[in-house]
């Protein structure tokens, strides 16, 4: 009797576990999650945004969101001002303990990436890296 194949679902989801024990304890040290550090990077990476922008680039909900920019908000990492050409509206902005944060932050992800990829041969990790890329599509601009 042949052992039934592992399915890619269950690949992934174990995968994304292993992935996730090694961040978690990389990005405790700068008291982040690494849900937290997707945030971070995402205002890092633009112009002040709203944060339903910020939401539409994550692929989030706004209700998720605004739980996510309150928490860092409490941890001063960012900071919510009235977008001057709306005042109704929230932009938020890393602020400069955010943007260190990003950079310490960013360096102990990738550190932990790398751990978890080092079964792999460098050619063997970079095509997986981007086999997913082709799979999953890039965030929303």
């Amino acid at each position: 009797m042949s052992t039934p194949p592992i399915r890619l679902g269950y690949l992934l989801k174990h995968a994304h576990q292993q992935l996730t024990q090694l961040t978690g304890p990389a990005l405790a040290p700068y008291g982040i999650s690494g849900r937290e550090l997707a945030v971070l990077l995402t205002l890092a990476g633009c112009e002040p945004a709203s944060q339903q922008q910020a939401a539409q680039r994550l692929g989030v909900d706004r209700t998720t969101m605004v739980g996510l920019v309150d928490t860092l908000e409490a941890k001063s990492l960012v900071a919510r001002r009235p977008q001057e050409s709306d005042r109704r509206r929230n932009v938020v902005e890393l602020t400069e303990a955010g943007r260190d944060t990003v950079r310490r932050a960013s360096q102990a992800a990738a550190q932990a990436e790398r751990e978890f990829l080092a079964p792999l041969s460098p050619e063997v990790a970079a095509q997986f890296v981007e086999a997913l890329r082709l799979l999953v599509p890039p965030p929303v601009s």
